[in-house]
Parts: structure tokens; sequence; C-alpha cells
């Protein structure tokens, strides 16, 4: 009986370690999309400081990329 115990409590050992990592690594991967988003939203803006038309060009390629069905896709997937 003490080793089912014993292997018990290393079942939820190991469950709350992973646990533990898991949620260390999505943070992280939070993180990283937030500094992806920022370097983005910085690109944008200085196209758009540029002259280019941002919103129309991602309309263009929606429309020659895409049938008419599907959703529109986010303009950092066409740029």
């Amino acid at each position: 009986m003490a080793e089912k115990q014993q292997s018990k409590e290393e079942q939820i050992g190991f469950h709350k370690g992973s646990l533990s990592t898991l949620a260390k690594e999505r943070q992280e991967l939070s993180r990283l999309l937030n500094i992806v988003e920022q370097l983005m939203q910085m690109h944008i803006g200085s196209l758009k400081e540029l002259g280019v038309d941002v919103e129309k060009e991602a309309e263009e390629a929606s429309k020659d990329g895409g049938s008419g069905s599907k959703k529109k896709a986010p303009i950092e997937d066409i740029l």
C-alpha cells in the first residue's frame, strides 16, 4: 500500500511540476507575441508615414487571393 501511495504522490508532483513549467512557457509565449505585435505596429506606422495605404492594399490582396466566401484575412497576415 505504501508503494501505491508513493507512486500517487510522485504522479501528483509530476503533474504539478508540468503545470508550473507550462504556465511559465505560456507566459513567455505571451511576452513574445506582444513583442511581435509591437514590431508589426511600428512597421505599419512607418508604411503609413511613407504614404502607403495599408488598408487598401490589404483589401486588394484579399480580393485577389481569396474567394468571396472566406473571411477577410487580418492585415498582419497579408503584409
